[in-house]
């Protein structure tokens, strides 16, 4: 991981470990927009993956999408 996906995932971990538990279970995606931003930062660096991470956060709202919205260039889910 890049330094700054290392620091721009700083703010992500805290919101898992202090908010997360308060806010509770309800994302409308798949995988959850923190896992989304932990994974989009591992996987294309500071740059790239902040801009992804800020994309989906935009879309998190209530006439946003939902469902299953994997980071560009994961390995997909097959499907049953």
């Amino acid at each position: 991981m890049s330094p700054l996906a290392h620091v721009l995932a700083l703010p992500v971990r805290a919101y898992r470990m202090v908010a997360s538990p308060w806010v509770g279970h309800g994302c409308r995606f798949q995988p959850t927009c923190s896992a989304y931003a932990l994974e989009a930062l591992e996987r294309h660096g500071g740059i790239k993956g902040g801009w992804l991470t800020a994309r989906r956060v935009c879309r998190c709202h209530p006439w946003g999408g939902h469902g299953f919205d994997p980071v560009p260039g994961a390995k997909q889910t097959p499907q049953d």
